[in-house]
């Protein structure tokens, strides 16, 4: 790659090209285990398992796959919160050789359907609580030929594994699961099988990820991602953090494995360097994660804003030492200067904003870590080794514009993915002559940094998650009494987003805002439900009559302006 404006303000130590290792993330994962086999991989709950441990758990699985009709190529859906069964999971999918098709645990009956069934998933490993609630009743209407099923207890130890049914009765989360035909548990799975997969021969273009995100039409669509762009993506990441140290970092897993950002910068982070990582199924209880930060002194913390934030603002925190953590990077959402103050001087470490898509497996971009000085706040920072980036004219996407210049940004890189499954239209529109279309609109200054100054796309970020607006309209036009609906996102205080829907009610109808809102509730993953209703007599639409979006938002930036 010939220099780009960038590299002269990468860290010392960071190389602009990587030579990088040929292998899978499994591979990588025996590499680890082989040198670090007594040192800790996952501590959770009192838990510990070896690296070696890992690997045996990891072999066991993937033969009991491929002994129940798992063969090269065939989807596996992993439903799972993060706990260490999760990381089995994954690495077991692929070992044998499997494609992991990884699904939010928030996700309802509706979406779990259109996932499975656009994926093609041929088995599902589930926790067992989401079995009842969800995949169970719908299991008619979905392409798996049978199901794994693990629950927390299963990897606690004792005393918590006996005490937890005692628990989980108090709390009314008690789970019985009745024995049906094409149900199995991983754990019998895990005591009956011996760690001896057959090997598989991989090509590292070859997909081993189907990630699901968003689009333009609000259908939610899977991003092939390939050996090659997750395990050079996280080779990337090693190398944009010189200050990591191979066999004694402690990582906080509290972003979600489900999620592209978790999955690379926490799971397969960890493994890469042979650091022992903490799974986090509940990220919300932050009393919990900052005793975690305290107790196993963990010294690299990815994360987004509304966690770091959580975490400064919560009561008695200048009492606790969390000077342990060193590292941290925040994405999914702009980071606010006031809270990366905060958080440094908390912890002493240094905390820096970065960029990435689904599409880009998924880290792209992101400041310097360890020289302060390079960092530039509001900016998503510089291009990672390898990675290419451009601000093109946002009508045809064909002329490169000049720094300054706001247009939409472009990535090319071994991380940009292979394109979207099923969907060679919408592959065309994203990915072209090697580039791949974010649909972010941002600018980059003389010195090469980027910034991120508005969506293309419509999409809203919340707390770290991606929704689609189009996919609200669509629940909310089902609605009986609805006859016109329109989401949009608004700035929060604590999410970064949220989301606001205007509604016209058919003639003669009357609703109220809850109403509205706990019927969304039936048909959504709780974070993409609408939390503020207006009703209005009618909505903005161009000369065709479509409803414009673009002027409601408009219209609420205004209002805010105007407080």
């Amino acid at each position: 790659m010939e220099p780009r404006p960038w590299h002269r303000f990468y860290d010392d130590g960071v190389p602009t090209s990587i030579d990088y290792m040929d292998l899978t993330l499994p591979q990588i994962l025996d590499k680890t285990a082989e040198k670090y086999k007594d040192r800790s991989a996952v501590l959770f709950e009192g838990l510990r398992l070896t690296y070696g441990q890992l690997k045996e758990y990891v072999d066991r699985l993937a033969c009991a796959l491929q002994a129940m009709g798992i063969r090269k190529g065939d989807k596996v859906a992993i439903q799972l919160p993060n706990l260490p069964q999760t990381i089995i999971a994954y690495y077991g999918v692929l070992k044998a050789g499997g494609i992991a098709v990884m699904t939010n645990p928030l996700y309802v009956a509706r979406e779990i359907e259109h996932q499975f069934n656009d994926a093609g998933c041929k088995a599902a490993i589930i926790a067992d609580f989401l079995w009842m609630q969800k995949v169970r009743e719908i299991r008619d209407k979905l392409p798996c030929e049978f199901y794994v099923l693990t629950g927390i207890k299963d990897f606690l130890p004792f005393p918590k594994n006996f005490l937890f049914p005692f628990v989980a009765k108090k709390t009314g989360t008690v789970v019985k699961v009745p024995s049906e035909k094409g149900v199995y548990w991983l754990k019998d799975l895990l005591d009956r099988y011996e760690p001896a997969p057959k090997p598989i021969e991989y090509d590292m273009e070859e997909i081993c990820n189907l990630q699901y995100t968003g689009g333009t039409t609000g259908v939610s669509k899977g991003a092939m991602l390939t050996h090659r762009n997750l395990s050079y993506n996280v080779q990337q990441c090693k190398a944009w953090f010189p200050i990591v140290e191979e066999g004694r970092e402690v990582i906080l897993s509290a972003l979600p494995f489900f999620h592209s950002f978790g999955l690379t910068v926490c799971m397969n982070f960890a493994i890469l360097i042979g650091g022992v990582q903490i799974p986090v199924p509940n990220p919300r209880d932050i009393k919990k994660l900052i005793s975690l930060i305290e107790k196993y002194r963990v010294t690299l913390f990815p994360g987004v804003p509304t966690l770091f934030n959580a975490i400064n603002q919560f009561p008695g925190i200048e009492k606790v030492d969390i000077r342990s953590v060193k590292g941290c990077i925040s994405g999914s959402a702009p980071l606010p200067i006031e809270v990366a103050q905060r958080f440094e001087q908390l912890t002493g470490g240094s905390i820096i904003e970065g960029y990435g898509l689904t599409e880009t497996s998924p880290v792209s971009h992101a400041n310097p870590l360890v020289n302060k000085a390079r960092r530039k706040i509001g900016s998503i920072g510089l291009p990672v080794p390898d990675t290419d980036c451009k601000i093109v004219d946002l009508e045809e996407g064909t002329k490169e514009l000049p720094p300054g210049q706001d247009g939409e940004v472009i990535i090319k890189g071994p991380q940009v993915m292979k394109g979207y499954y099923n969907r060679p239209d919408e592959t065309a529109q994203v990915l072209r002559d090697g580039w791949l279309y974010t649909g972010d609109i941002g600018k980059m200054d003389e010195d090469g940094y980027f910034y991120i100054v508005g969506r293309k796309k419509e999409m809203i970020i919340a707390g770290g998650y991606n929704i689609y607006p189009r996919e609200i309209d669509e629940v909310l036009y089902e609605h009986p009494k609805i006859l016109e609906a329109c989401a949009i996102g608004v700035p929060d205080p604590h999410r970064g987003e949220t989301v606001k829907a205007f509604v016209v009610l058919k003639p003669g109808e009357t609703a109220t805002e809850q109403e509205i809102i706990d019927y969304c509730r039936t048909k959504l993953a709780a974070y993409k439900v609408p939390r503020i209703i207006e009703f209005r007599d009618e909505l903005p639409k161009s000369t065709v009559g479509k409803v414009l979006r673009r002027v409601l938002k408009e219209e609420e930036m205004a209002k805010l302006k105007k407080q």
